[in-house]
């Protein structure tokens, strides 16, 4: 629950790719996705590409706000981050976190409304870290390294993948808590709606004919928190071979 203070969603402005944003212009010979990240329709044959890259929507993170509501927010987050690290998310509660923040219970509601925000929160917190690999990082995992020859999008979107299967591996318990809390909801999330665009972007560019907006959410479905911890589990699959796995499923051509 965002204070009064806070800055709506719907007025923050989208990012765009950072080679626009610095030069005004996009790379060379570089197309979108062809699709919005909430729909799955093809686009039309024989219509003309669109040149802008998409907006990426970024994950919810801390708003416009006063420096001690910051602060306080900060506090918050640390600390449930804290709590889930050494007890596990099962052990993550306002009381708990109050306690552990030094920080009123009635104001950890006030911020954050329930446990379910509260991990959603601590999701959309580390997604930013990771998005701003992807956003603006060096290649190949970011964009272009201008003016240097750009890196080719098959080779960003294999670096992209692999990342985020780092990630969900790294993560697994807290991602896994926020999608048992709303097993639907991550869909309609800024996190999983910013990995959907900026993979629907890449495979636009690889295939500007394919479906990318499609494709994009069977790709990411590889990698939901719940199917990782299975093969993981009950699979013995580790790390090294999800991304083994990911490599000869990006280089099926039947």
């Amino acid at each position: 629950m965002r204070e009064p203070e806070s800055e709506p969603a719907a007025e923050r402005p989208a990012v765009e790719h950072p080679a626009v944003r610095e030069t005004g212009r996009e790379p060379s010979g570089r197309r979108g996705a062809g699709g919005a990240p909430d729909t799955g329709n093809a686009p039309n044959a024989g219509s003309t590409p669109n040149t802008k890259h998409p907006a990426l929507p970024r994950a919810d993170g801390p708003p416009v706000e006063r420096a001690d509501a910051a602060r306080n927010r900060r506090r918050i987050l640390d600390a449930a981050a804290l709590i889930v690290a050494d007890k596990g998310p099962r052990a993550l509660t306002m009381n708990a976190v109050a306690h552990a923040s030094g920080i009123g219970v009635g104001t950890v509601y006030r911020r954050f409304g329930d446990v379910q925000k509260l991990l959603y929160a601590l999701v959309d917190d580390r997604e930013q870290q990771f998005q701003e690999a992807f956003v603006s990082g060096p290649p190949p995992l970011g964009p272009d390294a201008l003016p240097a020859p750009p890196t080719p999008p098959a080779v960003r979107l294999r670096a992209f993948l692999h990342a985020l299967a780092d990630r969900v591996a790294e993560q697994q318990e807290l991602l896994l808590a926020a999608e048992s809390a709303s097993p639907r909801g991550r869909y309609y999330g800024a996190p999983y709606l910013t990995l959907h665009t900026h993979a629907s972007m890449l495979i636009g560019q690889i295939q500007p004919q394919a479906n990318a907006a499609l494709v994009a959410h069977l790709l990411l479905a590889v990698l939901s928190p719940s199917l990782v911890q299975h093969l993981h589990e009950s699979r013995g699959v580790t790390a090294r071979q999800l991304k083994d796995g990911l490599d000869q499923l990006l280089s099926l051509h039947l």
